[in-house]
């Protein structure tokens, strides 16, 4: 049997690291100025939420409250989303909102998220005509975007993860909704830890939306909901 001799692959060059100790320094302070760049959208989101973040207890008392999609399990809201709804739930209950404006990702037939969450808020004490859908949540500026443009929304209590909440408000704040953040409590699991790390990402995106004010990937004409809602809930 014959074996077929295989080509040589060249070994991958490492990058050399320069020889002069001028070279050195200016490797370094490439280095140091990439981390500082990486931190800046970080940085920019902890000045903008410092005093804008509550717990259920000390919420301000608002008329919406904003509750971001988090994934669903097998058609219902996953265990982090679920928390979130809970939040939610206890705050209308508290009589510190009136009405729950939901937002997620609706993109297909089969995947639902904010009729899941209305679906959950109903059975949780929250009456379904208190609950407002946003289909065309797809990411969190297109939320917080829409929330503005769509539904009329200028002042908010925003809910989700703690690693989330702070995007969250300082997104809303620059799409012109005065924003607070409630950020529940969730298990150290891998979820957790992967939303963590997955935001260092998410602040640079957070920072280009904040700068150059894209369009959501679907805007659409204004919907009234908001107002319905909070008619009825005066009534």
């Amino acid at each position: 049997m014959r074996h077929l001799k295989l080509p040589k692959l060249p070994r991958p060059r490492l990058p050399r690291l320069p020889r002069t100790r001028a070279g050195q320094r200016r490797a370094v302070q490439g280095f140091v100025l990439l981390c500082v760049l990486a931190l800046l959208p970080s940085t920019w989101m902890y000045v903008v939420t410092g005093d804008r973040l509550r717990t259920t207890a000390d919420a301000p008392r608002t008329e919406v409250a904003v509750v971001f999609g988090a994934g669903l399990w097998n058609g219902e809201p996953s265990p982090y989303l679920a928390n979130r709804l809970d939040a939610a739930a206890e705050l209308y209950r508290a009589g510190r909102v009136e009405v729950v404006l939901v937002t997620g990702d609706n993109s297909r037939e089969e995947y639902d998220e904010p009729d899941a969450m209305r679906t959950y808020l109903s059975g949780h004490g929250v009456p379904d005509g208190h609950i407002v859908s946003d289909y065309a949540g797809f990411d969190t500026w297109d939320s917080c975007v829409r929330a503005k443009k769509i539904f009329g929304v200028d002042r908010a209590v925003l809910i989700s993860q703690g690693f989330h909440i702070r995007r969250a408000v300082a997104l809303c704040q620059q799409a012109g909704i005065e924003s607070y953040g409630v950020g529940v409590d969730a298990k150290h699991d891998v979820t957790w830890y992967y939303g963590g790390a997955r935001e260092i990402l998410a602040a640079g995106k957070a920072a280009l939306d904040a700068v150059f004010q894209p369009d959501p990937r679907f805007l659409g004409p204004k919907e009234p909901g908001i107002g319905q809602a909070l008619a009825e809930a005066g009534e």
